[in-house]
């Protein structure tokens, strides 16, 4: 198998499996609280490192779970006290966890490949030389293994608690009086997304996550009504931006990840624009429409 395509399957698993609990964070307007997960998960990394000592340890991925997990407590319970708007609340949680990290990083972590560029920005073309062994044989990409259990996990949640997702999402009082639990479909939500975003730091770091969590869920909402029909989009968007990124990166010799979040970028302004339901082409012909309407109205009445 070829360098390009072994970048490309990863990058097309990673994006399937940020796309997924994306749709979900898209419809419940969330993605800010994304963002935030995807930096301060970065504080769990380092704590766990320091209790492990070892990079390869699963205990990383648990710790950077858990900490996501805590940043949407943390919020949710600011915001709760009424003192603080929705925007606030992250604005005060995310940057203090973050930074925390930060200082860690460079206070104790100085002789170690453990930094903050590993983290936010992460690199694709280096992924398939990292990888993950078995009793001495060579099993792939240890970022490709690792996301593709990811992924697996992400749409068996998905596909499991679909109903209780899609009601909860669309009217949390009423599922909470059919006896579905808002709060646990939440934060079982949010667990994905820290893990998802723990997962693939390594291949295209916690910032392009957030990118790769919301461009496919949100030009899939500019298409379509449908919830079903909005996950099978948004899954198809993510795998062609990233085989288009993947290739237009080599063309041009660029950052793989980077592309691939210019290309979701543009798939989804392409959309904002054209969507014959929610375009701004449409919207702007409709409303249009209307005021002629409303002007012939009045000079007759007139």
């Amino acid at each position: 198998m070829s360098i390009i395509t072994e970048i490309t399957l990863i990058a097309v698993v990673v994006s399937i499996a940020c796309a997924l609990p994306g749709v979900f964070l898209v419809l419940r307007g969330t993605t800010m609280v994304s963002d935030a997960i995807t930096h301060t998960v970065l504080l769990g990394i380092v704590i766990a490192f320091f209790i492990t000592r070892d990079l390869n340890s699963p205990l990383l991925l648990i710790g950077a779970t858990l900490t996501g997990v805590f940043t949407v407590w943390a919020i949710e319970a600011l915001q709760r006290t009424k003192l603080l708007g929705d925007d606030a609340a992250i604005g005060v949680v995310f940057p203090l966890f973050f930074s925390i990290a930060i200082i860690l990083i460079t206070r104790f972590t100085g002789d170690i490949h453990l930094d903050q560029d590993t983290v936010l920005m992460g690199e694709l073309a280096f992924a398939p030389f990292r990888r993950l062994t078995v009793f001495g044989i060579d099993i792939g990409a240890r970022a490709f293994v690792t996301m593709l259990v990811i992924l697996l996990i992400n749409t068996g949640f998905v596909a499991l608690f679909y109903k209780e997702l899609k009601v909860t999402t669309f009217d949390a009082a009423f599922a909470a009086a059919l006896g579905f639990s808002p709060a646990l479909i939440y934060y079982g939500l949010m667990t994905l997304v820290s893990l998802t975003a723990v997962g693939a730091y390594d291949s295209v770091g916690s910032i392009l996550v957030v990118g790769f969590m919301v461009g496919p869920g949100l030009t899939a909402y500019l298409l379509t009504h449908e919830l079903k029909k909005m996950i099978g989009l948004a899954v198809v968007f993510a795998v062609i931006n990233s085989v288009i990124g993947v290739r237009l990166a080599f063309a041009m010799d660029s950052s793989i990840a980077g592309m691939i979040a210019v290309v979701t970028g543009v798939t989804c302004l392409i959309a904002f624009i054209f969507s014959p339901k929610k375009g701004l082409i449409k919207s702007t012909i409709t409303r249009k429409r209307e005021q002629k309407i409303f002007d012939d109205k009045i000079k007759n009445i007139g």
